[in-house]
């Protein structure tokens, strides 16, 4: 089966004899057995027949045999980074989700070092394999695009220099979901995202997932899932399953729009540098169409006047976090989603203050353009 028709078929099996379309709902927390028994499913915990259909369908999407989900995008994330050890170093994007940056600096209380780097400068890149300027390299964690400055990493050019360290490459590829990018096709051994974002779609559900193809590392995951507990009720990965089924549409029609909406913003007097890979002038312009289905719909542009008067001025677009959602968003990344990191440091990463975030839904194009120049031309 091709793309689209994965996301709709994989992981609907019906129950046998009801010829039913959509597989029921399991709520179940435990499951009946025999005393002398081996069941199938044993603990909610650790089995769910409707998470193991989300899991099936998410892991056909990378041509691969396994996904794991989770409570969260942070808990998806906790469980990759459970993996390194005291002394052992974590080279992660400049540009990254402030929770992931949130995340990433507590595992220093355990002795591991974390270093952010540009990923997209290619010095920087070849230095992966230098163990002078990446001592004890044990992973690579990777955002491409990055969030909010839509930053672009070469994921083939990172994976072949951290593996030649045998260091892990993780891509967090929220941003673009399975259908814009997939990282594993490029050498990544694990993708990670927030399936509450496009993966879902509607803004009603949390979730997180882990996609690879290595067993072992999968087991390793749901171990620790298992043991931890941050596992997700059949109720949401049902609803993340069937926003899944129109992830192609969705993606499709807010990239369109999204396109339109950033080629008007250059045009704006009180815009400033807008970030958005579809742009020719963008940095990693080229080598996003290289591993990108699509430019996304996330937009950034630095906005000459009040930011926070701006996001009390539109109608369409709601001030609020989040994003890849069927509605659009507007947020400023230094007051909302990255004020845990310290200013100094998003500065030097380019997260200024005056940085506006668009998430761009399936609106019309006309009402979302008009909404959102007629807020920024009041200044």
């Amino acid at each position: 089966m091709r793309f689209d028709t994965r996301l709709v078929h994989v992981g609907q099996t019906p129950t046998p004899g009801t010829g039913d379309v959509v597989p029921p709902l399991h709520l179940a927390t435990t499951y009946e057995r025999s005393a002398q028994g081996t069941p199938r499913y044993f603990y909610g915990r650790g089995e769910n027949p409707t998470r193991e259909a989300l899991e099936a369908a998410l892991a056909s999407l990378e041509d691969v045999e396994h996904a794991s989900v989770y409570s969260s995008g942070q808990a998806a994330t906790a469980t990759v980074l459970s993996l390194l050890r005291p002394g052992q170093r974590l080279v992660a994007s400049d540009d990254v989700y402030g929770g992931t940056w949130s995340l990433m600096q507590t595992l220093r209380r355990y002795g591991i070092h974390v270093e952010h780097a540009d990923l997209t400068d290619p010095t920087v890149v070849a230095a992966l394999s230098d163990p002078d300027r990446f001592p004890d390299l044990a992973m690579v964690w990777v955002e491409s695009p990055t969030n909010p400055l839509l930053k672009i990493a070469d994921l083939a050019d990172v994976s072949a220099r951290a593996h030649r360290r045998d260091a892990l490459v993780v891509v967090d590829n929220t941003v673009c979901s399975p259908a814009g990018q997939q990282p594993l096709r490029f050498g990544a051994d694990v993708s990670v995202y927030s399936t509450t974002k496009s993966i879902a779609g509607h803004l009603d559900v949390i979730g997180g997932a882990l996609v690879c193809a290595d067993p072992a590392l999968h087991a390793a995951f749901v171990e620790h899932r298992t043991t931890a507990g941050n596992v997700p009720g059949g109720l949401d990965c049902y609803l993340v399953h069937r926003g899944l089924k129109t992830l192609s549409l969705r993606v499709e029609r807010q990239a369109r729009t999204a396109r339109v909406i950033a080629e008007a913003l250059t045009r704006e007097p009180l815009v400033g540098r807008v970030h958005y890979p579809g742009l020719s002038d963008h940095p990693g312009h080229d080598v996003a169409r290289r591993q990108m289905a699509g430019p996304g719909s996330m937009i950034s542009f630095e906005y000459r006047a009040d930011p926070e008067k701006l996001m009390t001025r539109t109608g369409l677009f709601a001030c609020a976090v989040s994003l890849g959602g069927v509605r659009s968003l507007i947020e400023c990344p230094a007051l909302m989603t990255h004020r845990p990191i310290p200013r100094e440091v998003r500065l030097r990463s380019g997260v200024t203050d005056d940085l506006i975030r668009l998430s761009v839904g399936i609106e019309d194009p006309a009402d979302l353009l008009e909404d959102l120049l007629s807020a920024i031309r009041a200044g």
